[in-house]
């Protein structure tokens, strides 16, 4: 795992889509999760990408874990098309229940 001085999360958006990146201090690639908004209160989380340098560390945790806190602050549900996102919401099943719509 990596921590918060070595992982940098950052958000980009447009009307439709959005991307959560994820850069590691001397790594050239970035991981990322992308979103869909369907509504301003149901997102899509679409694709979750970890390039193979940074696996292994706890990246696509951290993404999903951002996506998460992220959608509670504005209010919003998440539908886990992603197959990474879907399981890390099953096995937080309980504790997401709030947030995640199946």
């Amino acid at each position: 795992m990596l921590d918060e001085q070595e992982l940098k999360i950052h958000y980009s958006e447009s009307d439709t889509k959005g991307r959560y990146g994820a850069a590691v201090a001397g790594v050239a690639s970035e991981a990322e999760l992308t979103i869909s908004k369907v509504s301003p209160s149901l997102i899509i989380a679409d694709h979750t990408f970890v390039p193979d340098e940074l696996r292994g560390r706890g990246i696509a945790q951290a993404l999903a874990a951002q996506l998460i806190a992220d959608a509670r602050k504005k209010g919003q549900r998440i539908v886990p098309l992603c197959p990474f996102v879907r399981s890390y919401a099953q096995k937080h099943r309980e504790e997401l229940s709030d947030v995640i719509q199946w």
